[in-house]
């Protein structure tokens, strides 16, 4: 059985940081890229970031360009989105995700999804 269990989300200031972490099982990572994706109320889920399979390339959303970064480690199956300089618009429920590409294809389904962690940023 496949999971993703997300990690990481809580209240924190506007300007301050948090690392969320997402922690894959069930699943030949090495072979996945991931994503996450967020999901503000009242709004659509929306790509944040992803990061290739072998964790050579990352893309991001150009709203978190410079402030969060994507990684990965292929031998611990986690992935983690460092969010820096956060901003009240950043608030949502943060999801992690897998897709069976090289690389993470925006335009095709994601094979599997994390149950989302809360992140609420004050201003």
């Amino acid at each position: 059985q496949v999971q993703l269990v997300e990690s990481g989300g809580e209240l924190v200031q506007a300007g301050g940081s948090l690392r969320l972490s997402c922690a894959a099982s069930g699943l030949a990572f090495g072979l996945y890229a991931m994503g996450w994706f967020r999901q503000a109320p009242g709004k659509d889920r929306v790509f944040v970031a992803s990061v290739s399979r072998s964790g050579s390339s990352a893309f991001y959303e150009d709203s978190v360009k410079g402030r969060f970064t994507i990684s990965r480690d292929n031998a611990k199956n986690m992935v983690w989105l460092q969010m820096n300089s956060l901003k009240p618009e950043d608030t949502a429920v943060y999801y992690c995700a897998a897709q069976n590409s090289p690389i993470y294809y925006t335009s095709r389904p994601s094979d599997y999804w994390g149950q989302g962690t809360q992140v609420t940023v004050s201003s």
